[in-house]
């Protein structure tokens, strides 16, 4: 059995410890380790309840001379998977196993590779396209030229998405470099969203699409970065006009106290009377290359990635950021900004 000090020190860690005896059993167990492995492991062999193959596997190799050895843990806890690492080391007679969470860790290890194997689809699917064309237009369609121009538009096509896509990606890695620094600067959000509308202008009559603003008669000034403001709402806009919108309206208003903020500051609504989108999707919506159709938003050159920008933005404001939307009834984005963040 383990001695008593042993045991009064592993049952006031704070990660899952449990102490193996000569006798292959489990000696000691702190709570931690009752909830991860749990309960009535104490006197059982250490095979029986701990049960994992690469963890069995671990101890043997301490148990045959090895100073120390490793392995993973997969657990549920919660409702949710979770990783732990495992290490096994000697402990005079006895063997101690520790656990630590690398859940975290793994999570961000996912994320990674699903960023990396997003971006490299987004990129793939023109260069394809791009290739194709050139192999055509250096044979079969080398001397036609009506064949050429159709050809060369669609290559300027792709490589403005690819543009904008790489445009994207910078922006938010910009964005999320930069989120956990506060805004120094003022920002008249008035002037901003005014910009804004005379930014996309353009765009909007040449889908017919019409964008209200009341502009107030007074700067509305908060500690904001202007540019990255600017940012938020042409994406929003833009979005609105991009996908269906015949009438946007842009509301500004100031508040004394914003309930999710606890503090004053300003709320912009941004309006559309577009197709909506379906209640399922909304959770997701800022997410990274997330898409409610693929197809369409890649139609009309979106890259999945200015939600995910909006929200990081709005974040390193110390901002919300709102949405309603339901399918046929268009769709509300609303951005609330402290004053001061």
């Amino acid at each position: 059995m383990a001695m008593p000090l042993a045991t009064d020190l592993i049952r006031a860690l704070h990660n899952p410890v449990v102490l193996i005896g000569p006798s292959q059993r489990i000696d000691a167990a702190n709570a931690a380790a009752d909830m991860l492995l749990g309960p009535g492991t104490l006197g059982r062999h250490y095979a029986v309840a701990i049960r994992q193959p690469s963890i069995i596997e671990a101890i043997e190799a301490v148990q045959r001379g090895a100073e120390s050895a490793h392995a993973r843990y997969l657990a549920r806890r919660d409702g949710r998977d979770t990783t732990w690492k495992a290490q096994v080391r000697m402990l005079g007679d006895a063997i101690l196993v520790t656990f630590e969470d690398f859940s975290a860790t793994e999570e961000v290890d996912q994320m990674r590779r699903d960023f990396v194997a997003n971006v490299s689809h987004e990129l793939k699917t023109p260069l394809t396209a791009m290739i194709g064309f050139i192999e055509t237009l250096r044979g079969p369609a080398r001397d036609d030229a009506a064949a050429r121009e159709r050809f060369l538009s669609t290559m300027d096509r792709e490589a403005q998405r690819m543009h904008r896509l790489v445009e994207d990606l910078l922006s938010l890695s910009r964005v999320e470099a930069s989120e956990r620094m506060r805004p120094r600067g003022t920002a008249d959000v008035a002037l901003v969203l005014a910009s804004v509308l005379t930014m996309l202008s353009g765009k909007a009559e040449a889908t017919g699409v019409t964008v209200i603003f009341d502009r107030p008669a007074d700067p509305v000034l908060i500690n904001g970065d202007a540019d990255q403001l600017r940012q938020v709402f042409s994406n929003l806009v833009e979005n609105a006009i991009k996908y269906g919108a015949k009438r946007v309206e842009l509301r500004l208003a100031e508040r004394e106290q914003i309930v999710e903020l606890r503090r004053p500051g300003v709320v912009v609504d941004v309006i559309d009377d577009g197709p909506g989108i379906d209640s399922m999707h909304l959770p997701r919506l800022t997410e990274r290359f997330y898409r409610v159709d693929t197809h369409r938003s890649r139609e009309v050159g979106g890259t999945g990635l200015g939600l995910a920008i909006v929200k990081h933005v709005v974040s390193r404001h110390r901002g919300r950021l709102r949405i309603a939307s339901s399918e046929g009834e268009g769709s509300v984005f609303t951005v609330c900004l402290p004053r001061e963040p």
